[in-house]
């Protein structure tokens, strides 16, 4: 059984004690950043990717398809049930559209085409993962919302119906259609909408177990000793999702980056790994390929599986897969 979130003075606490990268760090990293040199934009364009939405009118003989639109926005297919994770449309990732991080590829699918969703899961509330415009566009639809504790009440503020809104506590298990089970687990991260108000609404992972397939979604988080907790009680997973992008020195505990990413796979139990949160958006120091440059050495030397699919290519997870469709772009 996972324990259940934790509070002191209103604020949300971590699974373990955890460094945020506070107002303690912002002088070091700023500096840094008007000192880096790597490509944290790439030099060349991405893509233009486009998704093939006739895809959709034919259930997955596997029972398991993914479509990764970017970041942490993916598409998944899962043992006939659909669910959307994470949905971020907009150009940039900030408070307002003409400033902050810009998108390095255009979604490859339209919102409007996308298809009948049984549940759309949003992690926490930092703009990467929660956008206002991209929720705004289900505002009307009784397509229900499941999402970690507070985060609901920005939801409604962007239109979504307190009905369709399910807030989930680590632990927590809601079924989908009486075949699909959404249970929220912990993570090491942080929450806020700005500088202020930090941690005030709840950060989670989520394991979706479909009738046949098993997988972990761990949005954002550093690495800790939870993951074999996870792995223990919901595992082995056919597949981890897991981000490997957007780490730095200055945070190294709200941020995994390829090697611990690679070993909370294995903590997990998992059979694939797939990397999210990275070539997508520029949200760290690193170059923006780094990631998985680097998570493809690791993976070798741990016998790790990877599912690398192109962004925007509806792609069945039937075994290892890898794409290196970044490649013609370094």
């Amino acid at each position: 059984m996972i324990s259940e979130s934790r509070k002191k003075d209103g604020k949300y606490l971590n699974p373990i004690p955890t460094d945020e990268a506070g107002f303690d760090k912002m002088i070091p990293i700023m500096r840094a950043y008007a000192t880096n040199k790597a490509e944290v934009v790439p030099h060349k364009n991405l893509g233009p990717f486009k998704t093939d939405t006739s895809i959709f009118t034919t259930p997955p003989k596997s029972g398991l398809r993914i479509t990764w639109v970017g970041h942490s926005s993916l598409l998944i297919e899962i043992d006939g049930r659909t669910i959307l994770t994470d949905p971020v449309w907009s150009q940039r990732v900030s408070f307002v559209q003409w400033m902050g991080p810009k998108r390095f590829f255009r979604p490859p699918i339209a919102l409007s085409d996308l298809p009948p969703l049984d549940a759309i899961i949003v992690s926490h509330d930092h703009y990467d993962h929660l956008d206002k415009e991209t929720i705004k566009f289900f505002a009307g639809t009784d397509i229900p919302f499941y999402c970690s504790l507070g985060v609901g009440q920005h939801l409604e503020k962007f239109g979504i119906v307190k009905n369709y809104i399910t807030e989930m506590d680590w632990g927590d298990s809601v079924m989908i259609n009486h075949d699909c089970v959404i249970t929220a687990a912990p993570a090491r991260h942080f929450s806020g909408r700005g500088i202020f108000r930090r941690n005030e609404t709840l950060w989670s992972s989520f394991i979706i177990k479909g009738k046949k397939h098993n997988i972990f979604f761990g949005a954002d988080s550093g690495y800790f000793p939870g993951f074999k907790e996870i792995g223990e009680l919901y595992g082995p997973f056919d597949l981890t999702i897991l981000e490997i992008g957007a780490y730095g020195e200055y945070w190294p505990d709200i941020h995994m980056g390829p090697d611990n990413a690679s070993n909370a796979h294995v903590a997990l139990k998992g059979k694939l790994m797939m990397p999210i949160h990275w070539g997508t958006f520029n949200l760290a120091l690193h170059d923006w390929f780094e990631p998985i440059e680097k998570l493809q050495q690791y993976a070798a030397d741990k016998k790790i599986e990877l599912f690398v699919p192109e962004p925007g290519k509806p792609t069945e997870v039937t075994g290892a897969y890898n794409s290196g469709w970044w490649k013609p772009y370094l």
